[in-house]
């Protein structure tokens, strides 16, 4: 602890953002970097806790408190304090291979359960660890690393997300021989397609594949396992497996009207933005417009406010969000203590600029959407929505009611549905003869990361079901530790 009086001299302060009607018209990052001075300061707020929560990566009722990752956080806060950046880029890269996706899209657990967060705003964590990295890539101090020695084992890991990327990263710096299958046409999975470009620029991402191909991990875009590549082939080429493929199969709406067109998952939505952007800048019209449209996102998490964001840069006409779930208080309910996450009021960045913009946050609570309405051509044109009231059901558990005499039609040419997501596809774990659990996920024992088939494992999303990217590079990271283990009988992978 550089300053013991810091948390009581400097008030928590971010860097600012691009004006959001400025910000609409691009699709460049929001964010604007914060100048040295300031993050020196920030970190000065750092108090080093003797039981630092930040980094403890706990569940508590129902959510992470803490970096799953375990981050060192009063150490680099502390070095950053001092100007010493190169040594808290090392720390920083102890426990997370990737800090500069984690310090965009991460929503901060760690901030939520820091101690000067009980009574004063948390220290910038998240503020200081993209600045960090970002800084060790300017000054060139990331480079490739090549494995002095290779075990000569062999190892798939299936799919590129950032439980995949971590998995194979930590691989190869055990000296196996690492070839990721990915089966879109670029690496990066949820990373490259499914976080719009605004809050994480894509060409970070190819900057980090391109990093660990330069140390030897082989990626093999545009492969879909158990359909381009057989599944028993992958068995017979390699000596063991990694299933870091995600959850993505979307949670419908089975509603009257469904089968309307202009009505698409999130996913549809936001890749094919993504990918039109990159190969053409949009020029191919190869993607889902909300240009001059009344669209409606059903879904009130990261994933619907991304949408929300990208559909006010294509130039949408009205735009609103559902969400099924009251509106949470502005500061903690008695309920929800500290260091659990803070269950709290937020705008993000994609309400900002709808509110700035347009001129009301979009977001609309407690309601429910009962059917979708068309026109001939069979084009979707609105929907009915009621109020809801939570109301405990017959196993005690709160269930939403419609409130009877509040159902309204809302204009809409485009609806996107970002209601979370169900689990992984089946086709290759039923090819492989992997174990599913309850919830339609891989079933694999965390901390192991074993299926019930020898030698394979799985990580991230397809394991624990939809979940923070903390939480896919973490177990990308365990599952990586013990493949290393079943092909040697030891492991000194953290």
């Amino acid at each position: 602890m550089g300053k013991p009086t810091g948390f009581t001299e400097y008030p928590r302060e971010l860097p600012p953002d691009r004006p959001p009607a400025e910000r609409i018209r691009d699709w460049r990052e929001f964010h604007l970097p914060a100048d040295g001075e300031l993050l020196q300061k920030q970190g000065a707020r750092c108090m080093d806790c003797g039981v630092p929560f930040c980094h403890a990566g706990i569940e508590l009722n129902g959510a992470v408190a803490g970096c799953p990752l375990n981050n060192l956080i009063p150490d680099w806060n502390d070095l950053v304090y001092h100007g010493l950046w190169r040594e808290a880029l090392d720390r920083l890269h102890k426990t997370n291979n990737f800090p500069e996706f984690t310090g965009r899209v991460c929503p901060a657990p760690c901030e939520g359960s820091c101690v000067l967060g009980i009574n004063e705003p948390p220290v910038t964590i998240k503020t200081i660890e993209v600045a960090i990295v970002d800084r060790g890539f300017e000054e060139g101090w990331v480079v490739p690393e090549v494995p002095a020695v290779r075990s000569g084992k062999k190892v798939a890991v299936v799919g590129s997300g950032p439980a995949g990327l971590a998995c194979a990263a930590q691989l190869n710096r055990a000296g196996h021989r690492v070839t990721v299958f990915e089966r879109d046409d670029r690496i990066g999975g949820l990373l490259m397609y499914g976080i719009p470009n605004m809050k994480l620029d894509k060409s970070l991402v190819q900057r980090r594949v391109d990093l660990m191909a330069g140390e030897g991990v082989i990626f093999l875009p545009g492969t879909e396992v158990g359909k381009d590549y057989p599944a028993d082939r992958l068995r017979r080429e390699f000596d063991a497996i990694v299933l870091c493929g995600g959850a993505t199969q979307a949670r419908d709406l089975p509603i009257q009207g469904r089968d309307l067109q202009g009505i698409h998952f999130a996913m549809e939505f936001l890749t094919a933005n993504t990918k039109s952007l990159l190969d053409s800048q949009h020029r191919d019209g190869a993607f889902i417009s909300a240009e001059g449209k009344d669209v409606i996102v059903i879904g009130g998490g990261d994933t619907g406010t991304d949408c929300v964001g990208t559909a006010m840069r294509h130039g949408c006409r009205s735009l609103l969000q559902f969400e099924i779930l009251p509106r949470p208080p502005m500061e903690r309910a008695p309920d929800n203590p500290w260091p659990e996450w803070p269950k709290i009021f937020r705008v993000d960045y994609g309400q900002e600029e709808v509110a700035a913009v347009l001129g009301r946050d979009p977001r609309e609570f407690c309601i429910m959407t009962n059917k979708f309405i068309g026109d001939a051509g069979g084009h979707v044109t609105g929907l009915t929505a009621a109020l809801t009231e939570w109301v405990k059901g017959d196993n005690g558990r709160l269930i939403p009611r419609e409130i009877p005499g509040t159902e309204k039609v809302y204009p809409a040419q485009l609806v996107l549905l970002a209601m979370g997501f169900l689990g992984p596809e089946n086709q290759l774990l039923d090819q492989l003869g992997v174990d599913k659990d309850a919830r339609s996920n891989v079933k694999a024992e965390f901390g192991k990361f074993a299926t019930n088939v020898p030698g394979i494992f799985a990580a991230g999303d397809a394991r624990r079901g939809q979940s923070l990217i903390v939480w896919a590079i973490s177990e990308g990271r365990g599952a990586a530790r013990e493949c290393d283990r079943y092909l040697m009988g030891k492991t000194t992978l953290p």
